[in-house]
């Protein structure tokens, strides 16, 4: 991480030490020997790394600081449950635990309310992957988990998938140095495109030069379904006369169209 100055439940993050791997080893050996300095420092040396996955958890409407502190619970435990033997990194075997820590407590906490069913499930299927990754420090697939709770994998996944947080539209999934891309601008509405779109407006500019009887035909036609018969009792006029008028207006919008495809074609 930077040595930029983050402060977060009031401690500068920028002022942090941190430990190498030979470092943390033998300060594990220490404190398993029953030196409580020791998992003090194990608990100060690591703090980084609970606030570099505290990021991830941003814009889920949840104050920094109390995901910070969720993930020192994980930190702890990841501490406790460390065994040497495992010859891999301590980041290795706590950011796994610290991430399920900060998700159990924005499960716990969800907006969105889910069947005590599925919350059942998914509980079980988060604390077999716990001791999965703490037996055999990967994580494990739908099988590992269905085998281990004898739960069917597709039940597991549809319980996973409800308890997740719903997305913010405006967060940020891809940052290359500008303005951040967000959710929102990767939906598209296929059933609206730019030549939908410009066509739509050309044909509301037409619709308002027409005079309010003409405008009144079309909206009658068109947006309420009426037929010309019950239009010309309305207007107290005959039907080949609305037949003609709406015919006029109609041919007005095939131009306008007509004129806006050719401005399209001499552009490209």
């Amino acid at each position: 991480m930077s040595n930029m100055k983050v402060e977060i439940c009031g401690i500068d993050t920028s002022k942090l030490p941190l430990l190498s791997h030979e470092d943390m080893r033998e300060t594990f050996k220490r404190m398993q020997a029953g030196d409580q300095s020791a998992k003090d420092e194990l608990v100060i040396c690591n703090l980084r790394l609970v606030l570099s996955i505290v990021q991830r958890f941003a814009y889920r409407g949840e104050q920094a600081d109390d995901l910070f502190q969720v993930g020192c619970i994980g930190l702890l435990k990841s501490i406790d449950n460390f065994d040497l033997k495992h010859n891999v990194r301590f980041s290795t075997y706590a950011v796994p635990m610290i991430i399920g820590e900060i998700r159990r407590h924005l499960r716990d906490h969800h907006p969105v309310r889910v069947s005590r069913s599925l919350r059942d499930i998914a509980y079980k299927a988060m604390k077999a992957k716990e001791q999965f990754v703490h037996e055999q420090l990967r994580e494990p697939t739908l099988d590992d988990l269905a085998k281990m709770t004898d739960i069917p994998s597709e039940d597991i996944l549809f319980a996973l998938d409800a308890i997740q947080d719903p997305l913010s539209l405006h967060e940020p999934i891809h940052h290359d140095g500008g303005d951040p891309v967000t959710m929102m601008d990767q939906l598209q509405d296929t059933l609206v495109n730019e030549d939908r779109w410009l066509n739509y407006v050309s044909v509301k500019e037409t619709v308002r030069k027409m005079d309010a009887r003409q405008q009144k035909i079309l909206s009658k036609r068109f947006y309420y379904g009426e037929t010309q018969t019950e239009i010309a009792k309305e207007l107290g006029i005959s039907q080949a006369q609305i037949s003609r008028l709406e015919k006029h207006a109609i041919g007005i919008i095939r131009e306008t169209l007509d004129q806006e495809k050719d401005k399209e074609k001499k552009k490209r």
